[in-house]
């Protein structure tokens, strides 16, 4: 297939809305994780699309909110900074008949960028068609949306009729990625943000939100099985005590979780090694922010 446009698209919203969900059913693979829980996503994570001649370039951001840390700031800079020269910001919500603080905010700065934006309405699935009227009126009254389009990311329900419009802001130029690539991070971050999927949906309350995840060693043998360490580093002894569990249990549940998405992602088998450190108030330390990759960079 020959490659003929580009769009660069922006997805935001609200933590908790679906938006990693979508960006990997539009992909077709797992390259952002998801969980329950809010903010999941720290860094912005770019998946490559390709249908009928155009690449389409998705920055899939973290949850708008409130930061109050130093590495909450970050996360919602990335938000900022990723809506104004792009060529399509999705804008996605849940079917709730009222524009929140957090969604307001994120009109105000597409407003501000002068970027064209579709309305993406988004766990359809949850809710009677006819409690939608209510949702789209009030979204079509805070912003001249050049489409509001009701989907289930989960369902992949409006994806094809989303892929349809998005191709009406491709720009005329070169693929900007190689057509076999799904993503543009490095193995090794997609491996240590799938060791943090697993975190967050085995530990409760705050505990996963303080941890991050880093790679210490990724080496392949000659007979393609791959050698990995993983450090995860929590802010407090006693998160310590609970991420490792009762004699070594959790920590192992963990890592075997992990291990059986990182073999699929990778497409071998993987010698898995986990540890895990202190490094109490990280996510307000510059540096270790940077050390994890949540630096200004």
């Amino acid at each position: 297939m020959e490659l003929k446009k580009n769009a660069m698209v922006t997805i935001c919203g609200r933590p908790n809305v679906g938006k990693s969900t979508l960006t990997n059913a539009l992909v077709g693979e797992k390259i952002a994780i998801v969980s329950p829980k809010p903010q999941t996503t720290r860094s912005r994570i770019t998946g490559i699309v390709n249908r009928n001649g155009c690449q389409f370039v998705l920055m899939d951001t973290p949850g708008f909110h409130r930061p109050r840390t130093k590495l909450g700031d970050y996360m919602v800079n990335v938000v900022k900074e990723s809506i104004p020269d792009v060529e399509l910001v999705l804008l996605v919500v849940e079917p709730v008949a009222a524009v929140g603080k957090q969604e307001q905010a994120l009109i105000d700065s597409i407003r501000a960028a002068g970027a064209p934006a579709l309305l993406l309405i988004n766990k359809i699935d949850t809710v009677e068609k006819d409690a939608l009227l209510a949702v789209i009126a009030a979204y079509a009254t805070a912003y001249p949306f050049a489409a509001i389009l009701p989907i289930s990311a989960r369902k992949r329900d409006g994806l094809d009729e989303l892929l349809r419009e998005m191709e009406k802001y491709a720009v005329e130029g070169p693929a900007l990625f190689p057509e076999d690539m799904d993503t543009d991070q490095p193995d090794r971050v997609v491996c240590a943000e799938l060791v943090r999927e697993k975190l967050l949906r085995c530990l409760n309350q705050e505990i996963p939100h303080g941890t991050a995840v880093e790679v210490t060693k990724f080496s392949e043998r000659d007979n393609g099985i791959i050698d990995m360490d993983v450090t995860i580093c929590c802010e407090k002894a006693s998160h310590k005590g609970i991420i490792i569990g009762k004699n070594g249990a959790m920590l192992k549940k963990i890592g075997e979780s992990a291990r059986r998405d990182i073999e699929r992602f990778m497409g071998t088998k993987v010698f898995l090694q986990t540890w895990v450190k202190v490094r109490e108030n990280w996510r307000d330390s510059d540096m270790l922010l940077k050390n994890f990759g949540y630096g200004k960079d």
